[in-house]
């Protein structure tokens, strides 16, 4: 498969997840492979729950921002082991709920 293939389907199963769990795909999307890491960089639509919850309880929707950030994690981890048969080592992501943006970064394994 070739790099613009893998960033094509690595951007299809990021979006799958965020429409599984958000109902919605991103607003943007970019994806970067350099070496042994994999980088999204990925604005995501704003949910009127989010924006309604953030008004009333902003620590409630803190948590729940971070909570539903691993879960992102790991449904993105499942995906793409099981769709490219690549073995991650990690996944790390950053999301700002006050911007909506989202860094995650995959390092593969060396084998």
């Amino acid at each position: 498969m070739s790099i613009l293939e893998q960033k094509k389907t690595l951007a299809h199963i990021y979006n799958s997840v965020a429409k599984e769990l958000f109902g919605t795909g991103t607003t943007f999307l970019k994806v970067s492979i350099h070496d042994n890491v994999i980088t999204f960089h990925a604005k995501h639509h704003r949910s009127p729950r989010s924006a309604a919850l953030e008004g009333e309880d902003p620590n409630l929707k803190m948590e729940v921002d971070f909570r539903m950030s691993q879960l992102y994690k790991k449904k993105l981890k499942e995906k793409i082991e099981q769709e490219l048969h690549l073995p991650l080592e990690a996944v790390l992501r950053d999301y700002d709920g006050a911007t909506q943006l989202a860094f995650t970064n995959i390092v593969l394994s060396d084998i």
